[in-house]
């Protein structure tokens, strides 16, 4: 299960991304956000770009224990200033001889505390933003890692998020991921399957939470009938369980141009910008026909409600889609 479309002579069973998309809609089943989440993390996005652009050795290394589940991996792009904006990262890994020599620190880092290996983004040299970044495959247990915080979150509470600091790490420099200077091209490339892969996750917790509120609703009685007789209830129940097909169909959509090797990245961003849209609207509405129940750590709608609003933030903010999508418009103004 964690190597769906990786290839087998790594341990992976070789089929498309398509496959990878129906286990992700399955994982929805999870009554929380954050297992689906470190599985995800570890089967589709920290290794996309090592299994496309890592050397054979690499794969053998890092890769195929992945796979296999021996090891647990994380991704390492975020920083304390740098979220959405990947190229503003500060984190550096200077070449010295064979080596690299990597400063500097991650934050908001998805399985970090418990990560046998992450594959980082760094700065490998002074040049352009966009053209000095390397992917590093980089074990956690490197002298100067340092992992020092486990952070407290609002939802997704299972989910091991860490603050992490590299202090000296020196790391052989055949662990680099493909060329010098493509790693944030590799990124975006990784990203865009992340995005897919989190837009195909919250399909299945959107149907279960409309159906469990239908439950409800239909055994709670107010002013001596059901609350779902009442039409502002079933119709709102109706609307978001069309904008739930509708999300399916343009994710799958996506899927089959990406599997042919179509540039879907204008497509990837509308899924993942209308699925961390949807999800908001349709965990708080679910949630107000709850009523006071609805409020109470009791039932799965409050903790989707708090799970779920992650999606709007992690692999690109809302704002960033948009900005995306605007860009292949031809309506993104131009920087000055």
């Amino acid at each position: 299960m964690l190597g769906v479309n990786k290839p087998p002579e790594y341990g992976g069973m070789g089929l498309d991304f398509s496959y990878s998309i129906a286990i992700a809609e399955e994982l929805g089943n999870i009554n929380c956000g954050g297992i689906p989440m470190a599985i995800g993390v570890q089967s589709d996005m920290a290794t996309p770009a090592l299994t496309r652009f890592g050397s054979d050795e690499l794969k053998r290394q890092f890769l195929a224990p992945t796979i296999a589940g021996d090891v647990v991996a994380c991704l390492g792009v975020s920083e304390s200033g740098a979220g959405s904006d990947v190229a503003s990262i500060k984190t550096k890994a200077e070449r010295k001889g064979d080596d690299y020599i990597i400063n500097g620190s991650k934050m908001w880092i998805t399985n970090g505390c418990q990560a046998d290996w992450m594959c980082l983004l760094t700065n490998t040299s002074a040049g352009p933003s966009h053209k000095n970044k390397s992917l590093i495959c980089l074990p956690m247990k490197t002298p100067g890692v340092h992992v020092t915080k486990k952070i407290d979150k609002m939802g997704m509470k299972s989910s091991d998020t860490a603050q992490i600091f590299f202090e000296d790490v020196r790391v052989p420099s055949k662990y680099l991921i493909g060329e010098e200077g493509m790693g944030f091209i590799y990124q975006m490339l990784q990203f865009q399957e992340e995005r897919m892969w989190g837009v195909a996750n919250v399909l299945t917790p959107m149907e279960n939470i409309i159906q469990e509120t239908i439950k409800y609703t239909n055994e709670r009685k107010i002013f001596n009938q059901p609350l779902l007789n009442n039409q502002i209830v079933h119709f709102r129940l109706a609307e978001l369980s069309t904008e739930v097909e509708l999300l399916r169909s343009l994710l799958h959509r996506t899927v089959g141009l990406y599997v042919e090797g179509n540039d879907v990245t204008r497509l990837a961003s509308m899924a993942k910008l209308k699925a961390g849209r949807l999800v908001r609207e349709l965990s708080d509405s679910c949630l107000q026909f709850w009523g006071g129940m609805g409020f109470t750590n009791e039932v799965l709608v409050s903790r989707f409600y708090r799970d779920s609003r992650l999606l709007s933030i992690g692999a690109g903010a809302d704002e960033v889609m948009l900005a995306i999508i605007c860009k292949y418009m031809g309506t993104l103004p131009s920087k000055k």
